[in-house]
């Protein structure tokens, strides 16, 4: 019966800690990139996510996985071992894509201004090259 009981913990746990994926690598890297040039969203706070993750299904709630959350709320108090981790890494995640999209719709407004001065005569061909390639320089990561 111990054994059961053992096989059924692991399982919960090998369940439960896919989860608590978060960002790759370079997907943080870009992250931290945008928070140092004051260019990032922050949507949600991982402190936040992780510390609701201490409740019945909270981190997950918290980061918009409601099946999780379902799931963490009836696994509770055993799903308080991955759901702060499922918690911070789902609001590091909101972050990263908001983030994403609002770098790139930063970008689009400055190209499209770009282009309506290269159409209306404002600036030259050799001053629009210049200038793209400042805006791209801003925003594109290397």
């Amino acid at each position: 019966m111990k054994a059961l009981k053992l096989t059924i913990l692991a399982g919960f746990l090998v369940i439960g800690s896919g989860c608590a994926s978060g960002l790759n690598s370079q997907q943080k890297t870009e992250l931290r990139n945008f928070e140092s040039r004051g260019l990032s969203v922050e949507e949600k706070n991982p402190g936040a996510g992780a510390a609701l993750g201490l409740l019945p299904g909270g981190g997950s709630f918290y980061g918009r996985e409601y099946g999780f959350g379902a799931i963490n709320l009836l696994l509770w108090p055993i799903s308080i071992l991955w759901d702060p981790v499922s918690g911070y890494n789902a609001a590091e995640s909101i972050n990263y894509y908001s983030t994403k999209e609002h770098v790139r719709q930063l970008r689009k407004n400055e190209l499209d201004g770009l282009d309506e001065e290269l159409k209306n005569g404002s600036v030259d061909l050799k001053a629009y090259a210049l200038e793209k390639s400042k805006i791209d320089a801003k925003y594109l990561m290397d």
